[in-house]
């Protein structure tokens, strides 16, 4: 892997020189630099054919989980292997309570989950160090460039081929990203599935089943009970195909020079921001995503089921039947893994939610101690989940009981980082940029009719409008 590591590095560099003043102004110099470009370009394919071709016997190329492991064939190996192994491994560490995983946690469970041996000849040894690095290069114009850099593939290739920039050392990528699913609510319960760096999007099958009703479930499975030596009926399952198309996430971040001096406090500021972001953005999508540039978030989704206000019903409120209402549209398979996702408003609604008994009444939502003790944060027995995604109070999606288990994301175990000095060269100051490319989108494409029973279900539950 070290020499495709070398080559891209390389038309990382010619396609730097061939955007110079003095190149663009020469003809000749132009032609030279592009057939240059172009040969290392060919050389790059015929590398990367030659080991997609040994991974499809079984065979590695050349083992990449070692000490030589860098770049994005490391970071795409990363994604596809154990992200998901690694993330419950930082999950699972033994902490004070309340504390959540630091950098520092997850880079110690990343370097041992990707066998990662740290070389400082080869790679850097802090986030920081790298950001520096990156800073270095474009500050220079490319004439300071270290050589634990790794270009991020242009043109045609794998990985993002508007991006630019540099990958992200793989064990920082993967402490990066097990660090946002790790400290979200909504991530670190949805499916997800890693693809290698020469994908641009996944298409998987899905069960095409709109009924429960017998010779529709799986989409035309039927059985029957038949005497001896009656045939039964033939049938066969119906499926769907679901597609992924990678979406781009970018976010961005300022820094002082001041700061880009001191490696460990861009350590710590960068990984932490980065990480909130990434998961911020990626929640909100998987809650709301339109599914256009974006993931397909489940308010969005046909597989919604939306439940009607009660008549009468006051506006911006909520009330015990909308509740149990709710609750009754839930798929069967999913109550034991669903959630309830809230918007903090609401919290004195259900504070104040009671079911009549006689002249009286019981609460719902507090324990019988009442409000001098803690909230008990359940709903039939499912956890309740208060979120910034959640809509305002008395708008679709102010309340969701959703299963996540049943809502899919793919993402690029490798990301590119890159840096500008033009957007805020004035006050002294450098730009980062971290691509995260990724999709997502429910595993239904519309409500279930049930076997017996004409109310729709489905995994992921709203209350309407009030």
């Amino acid at each position: 892997m070290d020499k495709l590591a070398e080559l891209r590095r390389k038309l990382g560099a010619l396609t730097d020189e061939l955007n110079s003043d003095a190149i663009i102004s020469d003809a000749a110099l132009f032609d030279a630099k592009e057939a240059e470009i172009r040969a290392t370009t060919e050389a790059i394919a015929r590398l990367e054919t030659a080991q997609q071709r040994a991974a499809a016997l079984a065979k590695p190329a050349i083992g990449v989980h070692g000490a030589a492991a860098s770049g994005a064939e490391a970071a795409a190996d990363a994604g596809a292997r154990t992200m998901s192994a690694m993330a419950n491994e930082l999950a699972a560490l033994p902490r004070r309570s309340g504390q959540k995983p630091d950098f520092s946690d997850a880079i110690s469970v990343a370097r041992r989950g990707l066998n990662f041996g740290l070389d400082t000849s080869r790679h850097f040894r802090s986030f920081g160090e790298q950001l520096q690095a990156i800073a270095n290069y474009y500050t220079s114009r490319g004439s300071n460039t270290d050589g634990r850099l790794v270009r991020a593939p242009t043109g045609a290739g794998e990985v993002d081929p508007t991006g630019g920039g540099f990958l992200v050392q793989v064990d920082f990528a993967a402490a990066v990203f097990m660090i946002a699913h790790n400290m979200g609510e909504i991530l670190s319960r949805v499916n997800k599935i890693p693809i290698s760096a020469n994908a641009n999007g996944l298409k998987i099958p899905g069960v095409d089943e709109t009924s429960r009703a017998t010779g529709s479930r799986w989409g035309g499975v039927q059985s029957n009970w038949a005497a001896e030596g009656i045939a039964g009926t033939e049938s066969r399952p119906k499926f769907r195909l679901i597609e992924f198309d990678l979406k781009k996430l970018i976010s961005k971040m300022t820094m002082t020079d001041e700061l880009l001096q001191d490696s460990t406090a861009l350590t710590a500021i960068a990984s932490q921001a980065f990480s909130e972001e990434i998961m911020f953005m990626t929640e909100d999508a998987i809650f709301e995503g339109t599914g256009a540039g974006q993931p397909l978030g489940i308010i969005n989704s046909g597989a919604l089921v939306t439940v009607a206000k009660q008549t009468g019903q006051a506006a911006a409120t909520i009330v015990k039947e909308n509740i149990d209402a709710m609750w009754s549209r839930m798929a069967p398979r999913s109550r034991k893994n669903a959630i309830w996702l809230i918007n903090q408003d609401i919290e004195p609604q259900l504070n104040q939610m009671n079911q009549a008994v006689g002249t009286g009444g019981q609460l719902v939502y507090l324990p019988p101690g009442g409000i001098a003790n803690a909230p008990n944060a359940t709903l039939y027995g499912r956890e309740l989940v208060a979120t910034e995604y959640n809509s305002a109070l008395g708008a679709v999606g102010d309340i969701a009981l959703v299963d996540l288990s049943q809502y899919t994301i793919v993402d690029k175990g490798g990301v590119q980082m890159a840096t500008s000095m033009h957007v805020a060269f004035d006050t002294d100051e450098m730009r980062f940029r971290i691509t995260y490319r990724v999709d997502g989108k429910p595993m239904w494409a519309a409500p279930v009719t049930p076997f017996k029973g004409s109310l729709t279900k489905s995994p992921f539950v709203a209350l309407a409008a009030r």
